[in-house]
């Protein structure tokens, strides 16, 4: 089949050229100001991403949260709360490509499917520093310019015309209306 064949026509168009999906553990070592007794609780915080993608076949991710610890010190008499900025790079393969990309000139969506959270947040065996293991996910679509073909009807379709409604009025219709309905709805008004 030849491409200039007269059915056949190459639209192109914008679509998903690539997908990826990646899930991620990591632990952090957070070193507090005072030797920590007890964790009180773990929040992770004001997540924020981008995405660009880096070679054929691997878009990367560049983010980074917060990370906050409410422990105890002290033999459990006093708390604080420490804060940790951190960053992160993933590589997120594309698992799924189209080779005919026409051009280099490529969107990427990144979408999180698990914000970063706390899994686990424990004092450390030496005990001054505090570890926090934290999950993400993300999923990723490159778009890109691509070719699509079309097979297109030659043949001439005849469309009926829809039979035009009949909006007449019956002699039925005709018997059932008021004549003083305008005068008796305007003397309701006054």
């Amino acid at each position: 089949m030849s491409f200039l064949d007269k059915d056949y026509r190459e639209i192109i168009t914008k679509a998903v050229i690539g997908k990826g999906k990646k899930f991620t553990q990591a632990t952090h070592s957070v070193s507090p100001s005072h030797r920590p007794t007890s964790i009180l609780g773990c929040w992770v915080i004001n997540h924020l991403y981008n995405a660009k993608k880096k070679s054929e076949d691997t878009v990367e991710v560049n983010g980074s949260y917060d990370i906050n610890i409410w422990y105890s010190y002290n033999d459990n008499t006093k708390t604080e709360v420490v804060t940790e900025r951190v960053t992160y790079t993933d590589y997120i393969p594309l698992g799924i490509r189209d080779e005919n990309c026409i051009n280099d000139d490529y969107d990427v969506i990144c979408k999180v499917l698990q914000q970063p959270n706390c899994l686990e947040c424990r004092i450390s065996n030496q005990g001054a520093k505090i570890l926090v293991d934290i999950e993400r996910e993300f999923l990723v679509q490159v778009l890109g310019e691509t070719k699509i073909l079309v097979r297109v009807n030659t043949k001439e379709v005849k469309f009926e015309e829809e039979e035009s409604w009949d909006y007449a009025v019956t002699e039925d219709e005709l018997t059932d209306l008021n004549p003083d309905f305008l005068e008796s709805s305007n003397r309701n008004k006054d």
